[in-house]
């Protein structure tokens, strides 16, 4: 008789999927000390992010570094759990799971990491685990394409020219 616990030879078994997602890494140089770029990303976040483009209630809102969240207030109080933020390491990283305007059962993650470079500081924002979306393909090249946004509003915020 077999063994239970066997498994299943080499060439039984599945390989990767071949269309596995990549996560997206978008990297820019943002003028100032370390400590001061990642202060204005994390604390300052309401003063730069776009809320007009990408935010849960719009325009008028409020979004924040609250303790270990993400967290964006609608002007009438309302608000929305961006993410959860579960490895914090100023001023050199962080890692959280992200999900705006959804629930946390499904989310992808983010990470951000700041290092002195040559010119300010090397903001390197890696965004990944697409494979629980209803759609992931569409949903990373939405991601994709709204990042460059977003890190340029920030590195204008800070001082930094965009080319």
């Amino acid at each position: 008789m077999d063994n239970l616990f066997s498994h299943a030879s080499p060439a039984d078994e599945a390989s990767d999927p071949v269309d596995a997602l990549d996560a997206i890494v978008h990297t820019v140089v943002v003028p100032g000390s370390v400590s001061k770029v990642f202060i204005g990303f994390t604390e300052h976040t309401h003063l730069w992010w776009p809320l007009e483009d990408h935010s849960v209630f719009g325009a008028g809102s409020y979004v924040e570094f609250e303790e270990n969240l993400v967290l964006e207030t609608a002007d009438d109080g309302r608000t929305a759990v961006w993410g959860s933020i579960d490895d914090w390491q100023p001023p050199m990283s962080f890692h959280a799971s992200w999900h705006p305007g959804t629930t946390a059962l499904w989310s992808t993650e983010l990470r951000a990491a700041f290092r002195a470079v040559e010119g300010g500081t090397e903001l390197r924002l890696v965004h990944d685990g697409w494979e629980g979306a209803e759609d992931p393909a569409r949903t990373r090249a939405e991601y994709d394409a709204g990042w460059p946004g977003v890190l340029s509003r920030f590195v204008r915020f800070m001082g930094g020219a965009v080319g």
